[in-house]
């Protein structure tokens, strides 16, 4: 049955004398001709031909809507003659959330969701030099001030390298927030976090208050600053650009779909 490894832009194997040689990512001669969803007690389930598909460790693929099983499906219909799995960012975030390897609780994903607050992107801020300085100022400020009115709460910025102080209940009204999400969503959530190295600007996302391009840029202030400057390889930043927002954008979609309750009404795939 297919088992696809979990999704990754590349990944390490240790080789000879222990040294770890970068191995390419991983691909697949395409098996099937045809993709399907259907319902099962669990959920939907995605099919390959006759086949149902499941995770890394065996588990039956369900995911909890049909639109989310759409997007999945639509992943799968979309390879060619290889299966590209680093391309399908959604069927990566279903399989963590069936699978769960590092066995962590809803408490637990919060929590280190929160914790990057200590070491938010928006929060760290440079004096020199004075154009970059203003620049986080002018883009930065207004997601923070946006995110205070939101949320109702104080975070504030700092140039020191230990960060600006965040408030307890700072903290504790963000829990609160995300313990509205479902474990699926807050998969989601980390994940975007983790690409945009900012809960403030993710928060943002999931929110609708800024677009994806526009949560990319800001991570990447900085970088973008000294590209326009000093120059770039092209084809370096671009690929990399293209990829931070396509995994963004699937970690936003997948925290919506994960909270879509309605049953879409048209057929899958269909002509």
């Amino acid at each position: 049955l297919p088992r696809p490894p979990p999704a990754a832009a590349g990944s390490c194997a240790v080789g000879p004398c222990g040294r770890r040689a970068y191995a390419p990512p991983a691909e697949r001669k395409r098996f099937y001709q045809n993709v399907s969803i259907s319902q099962g007690e669990g959920g939907f389930e995605i099919n390959l031909d006759h086949r149902k598909l499941k995770t890394p460790q065996a588990k039956l693929f369900t995911v909890p809507s049909e639109a989310l099983a759409i997007a999945v499906a639509t992943e799968w219909d979309s390879q060619k003659d290889t299966i590209k799995f680093y391309t399908m960012h959604l069927t990566t975030l279903c399989n963590t959330a069936l699978d769960n390897p590092t066995q962590r609780n809803k408490t637990q994903l919060i929590r280190a969701a929160v914790k990057f607050l200590e070491t938010d992107t928006v929060c760290y801020r440079v004096e020199e030099p004075p154009a970059l300085a203003e620049l986080q100022k002018n883009e930065w400020d207004p997601v923070v001030a946006w995110a205070e009115k939101r949320y109702n709460v104080t975070i504030g910025s700092s140039t020191s390298i230990l960060g600006p102080n965040i408030p307890a209940s700072t903290k504790e009204t963000f829990v609160s927030h995300l313990a509205s999400y479902n474990m699926w969503a807050l998969q989601g959530i980390e994940f975007i976090i983790t690409q945009l190295k900012s809960l403030i600007l993710s928060m943002s996302l999931i929110d609708r208050h800024i677009t994806v391009e526009k949560a990319v840029l800001l991570s990447r202030l900085e970088e973008e600053y000294q590209i326009r400057r000093w120059g770039n390889v092209e084809w370096a930043h671009d690929y990399d650009l293209c990829e931070l927002r396509a995994r963004t954008a699937a970690g936003t979609l997948f925290v919506h779909l994960c909270s879509e309750s309605s049953t879409v009404k048209h057929k899958l795939l269909q002509d």
